[in-house]
């Protein structure tokens, strides 16, 4: 078949599920890992050593959030249930670790929701591994429930041996996994991410606050999780929403808490002053119209299922190049739920990306006397190369 390419005037970027890479150059960081994504596209704005291991610090506990928050979406546990503070918690998690923790009193039951808070607000140790035995009877074996969810989420380069990011050689994970983890709490748990912007929790009668440096900062930033210990360094993992568009940071292996919070800031900043986030195609939306051979129609109209959306810099934009492919001419019965084209959009700087096409109706093959005539007119006027 003879493969004829149809433009479009419109040139854009498209939405998706998976994190994709945009190749912006014009950034540097401080920090040893970094990762600034678009949350509602995916789209990787800025990634220094976004895929090499990490130690993650207490930014482990975003994932044993995320699988507990599953958990209780899922039904199999209430944020009322109550579960035990073990000695083994206490000793390794609480007062007596000289870590974060909630003090929490050894052998005392909590509700779930109390020790969530110790955990987002306050880092705590004790309220991490609680959550783990309650869950899983120890918390080797929510580790193991872990990794699992990590796989499906895609993270490929994680690996979790305990609930609290308690340092470990076998204990790591990256920039770019830790994005997904947040990506989808922002996304798929919008009812627990409420908890990551809690300035404070007190339990015990001792009062905490949160470590989130840019909470209240005026930058809209509205969770998630710090972590530090001597391997790792000072990290943060962020959500930030303005005029619309949400940003998500990872930054880590920064040398001190005032690097961390400058860092962040300049680029949460630089993110939201640099990009902005366009719809050019509706879900939908006719994008070309091509022909059909020995069909009740001649031609169909091509149409995306998704909103077509852009994440990129105004300059960059006006970069872009978009193509159908298909191949010349398509042949009747076509139906509606089998892709018969595809989108292609290409720029300077960054990777092609492909957009299935669908016919927007059903087209029934013709009679034979159409069909006829259809193969005589085609040897008259063959398709164009």
């Amino acid at each position: 078949m003879n493969r004829k390419l149809y433009f479009l005037a419109a040139v854009v970027f498209v939405f998706a599920l998976a994190p994709f890479r945009l190749a912006v150059a014009q950034q540097d960081t401080s920090a040893s890992y970094a990762v600034l994504m678009d949350a509602e596209s995916g789209a990787v704005l800025f990634e220094k050593n976004g895929d090499a291991r990490m130690m993650p610090a207490s930014m482990s506990k975003l994932m044993s959030m995320l699988l507990l928050f599953d958990k209780i979406k899922a039904g199999e546990i209430s944020l009322e249930d109550e579960l035990l503070v073990s000695e083994d918690a206490w000793k390794r998690g609480g007062a007596k670790s000289g870590s974060s923790t909630m003090f929490a009193d050894p052998n005392s039951l909590i509700r779930l929701e109390d020790l969530v808070r110790g955990v987002i607000v306050q880092s705590a140790n004790d309220a991490s591994i609680a959550i783990a035995e309650g869950i899983a009877g120890s918390e080797s074996a929510f580790a193991l429930q872990m990794n699992h969810r990590a796989k499906e989420l895609g993270m490929e380069n994680s690996n979790f041996v305990n609930s609290s990011g308690w340092p470990d050689p076998q204990h790591y994970t990256s920039a770019m996994d830790l994005a997904r983890v947040a990506r989808y709490i922002v996304l798929e748990q919008p009812d627990h991410h409420a908890y990551y912007a809690e300035r404070e929790f007190e339990w015990n009668g001792i009062r905490q606050f949160n470590r989130n440096p840019l909470l209240g900062s005026g930058m809209g930033v509205d969770g998630l999780k710090t972590g530090h210990t001597e391997e790792s360094g000072y990290g943060l993992v962020a959500s930030a929403r303005k005029d619309g568009q949400r940003l998500i940071l990872v930054v880590n292996g920064l040398e001190s808490k005032q690097k961390r919070s400058q860092e962040a800031r300049r680029l949460l900043r630089w993110g939201f002053s640099a990009f902005r986030p366009y719809r050019l195609i509706n879900a939908g939306e006719t994008v070309a119209k091509v022909p059909v051979w020995h069909g009740e129609h001649r031609h169909a109209d091509l149409v995306v299922r998704e909103p077509v959306e852009v994440v990129w810099t105004p300059g960059q934009r006006s970069q872009l190049e978009a193509k159908v492919v298909y191949e010349n001419p398509l042949y009747a019965p076509i139906d509606t739920e089998t892709p018969v084209a595809r989108l292609i959009f290409s720029a300077p700087q960054t990777k092609s990306v492909e957009v299935p096409l669908w016919s927007k109706h059903a087209i029934k093959r013709s009679g034979m006397f159409a069909r006829a005539l259809a193969t005589l007119e085609s040897m008259i006027y063959p398709p164009v190369p």
